[in-house]
């Protein structure tokens, strides 16, 4: 396989975060744009792409509480929104994709996946193997699960890509969001962490929040210890937090331009 890179366009960017249901539809655009660029100067470059939920999903599910399981009608209801508000962002985020020329395809994890107790038990990968021997790009995104346990859960993207590297070996994970990467000194941002370990996460601990906006799968400090956990893990692997915001920071990251935060064993 040639070279491998997951990469999530954040739900707190692709989505206007404090207002429900509400896309962003000129930067999911530009993003598509910034990868098809890259894919046209690399022809090597594979990729998985994921997206969060944002205002779509998390609003609806932090109203039905569905990350921490479902067993009544109503909650089951419940489910279904959120399923349907992911769904939603889903469509216009692959058809972004598709008009900016990727052979992008999708896989719903609410299709594919179960869960017990909110550990991944099953999940038939080789169609999505199949598709990036085929040359197309899978897209996957956070959504409702069943959960032999719980019900129904809710899995992040994030926790999505962490089941797919061991069958998958990507050797980066580029989580493009709001944020230029992991600051120092939040709230004041003024302080850029360029590289993070797990030697050096003592230093910025303080400072790590939890997300502005309603998010049922953590902030920052939640993302931050679990791209560590993953590169003790994978110790071969680089993780990258940046921000999508300025024009060609994706495209940058794409072509191993330095950029946000590297998070590295």
């Amino acid at each position: 396989m040639d070279t491998l890179y997951f990469v999530k366009l954040g739900g707190s960017l692709i989505t206007e975060k404090h207002r429900a249901s509400t896309p962003r539809l000129d930067v999911i655009r530009r993003l598509a744009y910034e990868i098809a660029q890259a894919r046209s100067e690399n022809p090597a470059l594979c990729l998985v792409l994921g997206h969060g939920s944002g205002s779509f999903g998390h609003f609806a599910a932090k109203k039905h509480n569905t990350h921490l399981g479902v067993a009544t009608p109503e909650q089951w209801r419940g489910f279904s929104e959120v399923w349907w508000q992911a769904r939603a962002l889903n469509t216009l985020v692959v058809e972004a994709l598709l008009q900016a020329g990727l052979p992008v395809i999708a896989f719903p994890p609410s299709s594919t996946i179960l869960c017990q107790n909110r550990r991944v038990v099953r999940w038939e990968i080789e169609p999505l193997q199949r598709a990036i021997g085929a040359g197309l790009i899978p897209v996957i995104y956070g959504d409702v699960v069943f959960d032999t346990k719980l019900g129904g859960t809710i899995l992040s993207t994030e926790h999505l890509f962490i089941e797919l590297i061991p069958h998958l070996k990507p050797t980066r994970l580029l989580l493009c969001g709001q944020e230029e990467g992991v600051w120092a000194d939040f709230p004041l941002r003024q302080q850029l962490i360029s590289h993070l370990t797990p030697d050096n996460l003592a230093e910025v601990l303080p400072a790590l929040a939890g997300s502005e906006a309603p998010d049922v799968t953590g902030g920052m400090l939640a993302k931050v210890n679990l791209m560590l956990q993953v590169v003790r893990k994978y110790p071969d692997l680089e993780a990258v937090i940046f921000s999508g915001e300025q024009p060609n920071s994706l495209e940058q990251a794409l072509h191993g331009y330095p950029i946000g935060t590297r998070i590295t064993r």
